[in-house]
């Protein structure tokens, strides 16, 4: 059996609420007292997961989640509460990037003293001094004090130093979400470089397409605690899910009472087929009923949207010269195929609308919710066919044109 490097089983942190001198005062006498603390927040709270050699995490959640505490706890920075914490290995973190240098010494010398904090060797030092000097990529200005540069010129140095290290498990909070476009490039290829070689990661980020790209396995955190673990391309379309849906409402159907009373058209009842989650690219039937108060017609828009309302498409039963068939005293019924729904996975609703016949007065609508499933990390709401110039399967090189006898690879 394999044993993991990092090892977390009901891992907890509490923080003393100290928002004033007097809760501060109080502390300090619990504590000498042997009181202990009385007053305390919750920042995580029976979190466990193994990650063996080899592997790839992401940490996501809302901030205040709990990512940045659980990082600090791998990381060492911080103890758990409780819980057990079991680590094999040297371990890098890429925290707060810079945060150790001295601001009155150059960039150079401040390689040399935080490579000697991170437990490099005087002989390691200088043989990485070119390597580290050469990624940060911050030209001239490695010889001026620390407190003239940028904070982009601080994170690039800070990082090309932690990189130095060649850890066993790498931890990052948020490293992809500063620095610049070309920085940004060249912290993904080298993660890429890291993971190809059997390097360890634990990666912190509001990116899901970083997360996506660089990580097997995803963990979800809200309010310190285990919302969702797994393979990330499922975490993260949950995570992204959650926030699309948030200020989401579904309407109720309109009681036939009512809509008489009032002389509305309303959906009555609105049912999918699968009814909650469908595979990219399968089938999906929308079917319902419609009460027309005045035994008139009605016209049915039905429209798909993302989860955030990101419309994506709309038909109406006068746009395809249909109508709905009657199937009663003042009730009618449509349904509706899309044989082969193009929508990318995640998080989508079905709304139904009535109109009058004219289509002209929307009076209320309905919805459904679904989810599409699948790996991928296509971009946008719809997968569009469409094929590619080169060697199938092998990516072309910046710049690159594609050989003699290439061929053509069609993605469906």
């Amino acid at each position: 059996m394999t044993v993991p490097l990092l090892h977390l089983s009901g891992v907890g942190k509490d923080y003393a609420k100290v928002e004033t001198n007097a809760r501060r005062i109080g502390l300090v006498l619990d504590i000498l007292l042997g009181r202990g603390v009385t007053r305390a927040f919750c920042a995580l709270d029976d979190v466990s997961f193994d990650l063996a050699a080899g592997e790839s995490l992401g940490i996501i959640g809302e901030n205040g989640a709990g990512k940045s505490t659980l990082l600090k706890v791998v990381a060492g920075v911080t103890s758990p509460t409780r819980g057990r914490i079991d680590v094999r290995g040297r371990v890098g973190a890429l925290l707060e990037l810079g945060s150790g240098f001295h601001p009155e010494y150059s960039g150079l010398a401040n390689i040399d003293l935080a490579a000697a904090l991170l437990g490099l060797t005087p002989a390691e030092i200088a043989a990485k001094r070119d390597e580290i000097v050469a990624f940060a990529d911050i030209g001239d200005h490695i010889h001026d004090p620390i407190k003239h540069y940028s904070s982009g010129m601080v994170v690039r140095l800070g990082f090309a130093v932690a990189t130095a290290l060649e850890p066993d498990i790498l931890i990052t909070d948020e490293v992809l979400a500063v620095g610049d476009e070309s920085f940004q490039k060249k912290c993904v290829a080298w993660m890429e470089n890291y993971l190809a070689n059997g390097g360890t990661l634990v990666l912190c980020s509001h990116s899901m397409y970083h997360v996506q790209k660089l990580c097997r396995n995803a963990l979800w955190l809200k309010d310190g605690r285990t919302v969702r673990q797994g393979a990330a391309t499922e975490v993260t379309q949950a995570y992204l899910a959650y926030h699309e849906e948030k200020g989401a409402k579904a309407k109720r159907p309109i009681p036939a009472t009512q809509a008489a009373a009032e002389g509305y058209y309303a959906i009555q009842s609105l049912e999918l087929d699968p009814p909650e989650r469908i595979a990219a690219g399968a089938a999906l039937t929308v079917r319902g009923e419609v009460f027309s108060p005045d035994e008139r017609v009605p016209v049915v828009l039905v429209g798909l949207v993302r989860a955030d309302g990101t419309p994506v498409y709309g038909v109406a039963t006068d746009m395809d010269g249909v109508a709905p068939v009657r199937a009663g005293a003042r009730r009618f019924t449509f349904t509706l195929t899309f044989p082969r729904l193009p929508l990318l996975p995640g998080k989508y609703f079905a709304r139904a609308h009535a109109l009058d016949p004219e289509g002209v007065r929307l009076f209320d609508n309905v919805e459904r919710s679904f989810v599409v499933d699948g790996a991928t990390r296509e971009l946008g709401l719809v997968r569009i066919d469409h094929g590619w110039n080169g060697a199938s399967g092998a990516a072309l090189p910046d710049g690159a044109l594609p050989q003699s006898g290439a061929v053509r690879h069609r993605v469906k």
